[in-house]
């Protein structure tokens, strides 16, 4: 097995061939449907390709080679930094971060990457819109607010910004219920899941569902707490380094904020997640802790109920057997 590392861009991509243990041959294809299916037919039926997260850039070539049944890994670009860093890399190029790619896949033998369905690249593009749409409104209404304070006001440029902030507030609008209304459809069941747990409105059920493929990328509760960047981390060496605490920050830094901000709603309203943050405000843990905490209890009722196909029974408690009591 080859494993052919890509360096993309948002024009180009660099290919990297292996050729032996050392060396690599390397080319350079456009980024459009008509190169990426010159580069596939360069390909044989058991290569690996091996390419970093780079957003909508890739997703194209990403596409074309599911398509094509060839094998591709798409790998978080801190893990192939940190592997750069092991491997003494002091050149960053196109070409030497191909062959880079490449090298890492015969290293690391990362796992095939799970291509999201089409409608999950469809709510992600309105999902897009609508947090660029957001910053924008948010930008706007700031700049109103710092307009009125002046001694003379322009009709003109407020009519204008009046308009803009009315018309952004009706998009948002629409993407928010076409968003809703979409995930609902395609994803009816895993909504009705969710939305049984208390605490869990439409709005974060469908935002959960398109981050997290409708729970199908990962195989545990902790898998998803860590893709979303919320796991605690924990750092000991010695006697001079011993730090706890902080979470990873990975992943989806806006999901991870409403996570944040509905565990304040649900220590209140969900029985067991509010236990939780009795028992640790008693013993005295900071508040934000306590949310982060409370937070992964609700990552992981979420993936309960979706792996195992139920709805949520507040204060249900799941016990492992005594072994003590068996034979």
């Amino acid at each position: 097995m080859r494993y052919i590392g890509i360096d993309v861009s948002k024009a180009t991509f660099m290919v990297a061939y292996p050729l032996n243990e050392k060396e690599y041959k390397t080319r350079e294809f456009s980024n459009n449907a008509k190169s990426i299916h010159q580069f596939i037919h360069t390909l044989k039926e058991d290569d690996h390709c091996v390419m970093e997260a780079t957003g909508n850039y890739s997703y194209l070539l990403l596409y074309l080679l599911n398509q094509a049944n060839i094998t591709t890994s798409m790998e978080n670009a801190l893990k192939v930094k940190n592997f750069a860093r092991t491997m003494l890399s002091v050149t960053k190029t196109d070409k030497a971060d191909a062959q880079l790619l490449s090298l890492y896949g015969e290293r690391m033998r990362p796992a095939p990457f799970k291509m999201p369905s089409e409608s999950i690249l469809l709510l992600k593009q309105k999902r897009a819109a609508l947090r660029q749409f957001q910053k924008q409104l948010h930008a706007t209404n700031n700049l109103r607010k710092s307009l009125e304070v002046l001694p003379q006001r322009d009709p003109v440029t407020f009519k204008s910004i009046d308009k803009i902030i009315e018309i952004l507030e009706k998009q948002i609008l629409k993407i928010e219920e076409d968003l809703v209304a979409l995930t609902q459809k395609e994803f009816e069941h895993q909504m009705q899941k969710l939305t049984s747990i208390k605490g869990i409105g439409v709005s974060l059920a469908a935002a959960l569902i398109i981050a997290t493929g409708g729970f199908t990328y990962f195989d545990n509760a902790k898998q998803v707490s860590r893709y979303l960047g919320i796991c605690p981390t924990y750092q000991q060496s010695g006697t001079s380094v011993n730090v706890k605490g902080h979470i990873n920050r990975n992943g989806d830094s806006h999901l991870r904020s409403r996570l944040y901000v509905a565990s304040w709603s649900m220590s209140l309203c969900n029985k067991e997640c509010r236990n939780l943050y009795l028992r640790m405000k008693e013993k005295g843990k900071p508040g934000k802790l306590i949310m982060i905490a409370v937070a992964n209890k609700v990552l992981r009722q979420c993936f309960a109920v979706v792996k195992h196909d139920t709805d949520y029974i507040d204060g249900f408690v799941s016990r492992k057997p005594n072994s003590s009591m068996e034979g």
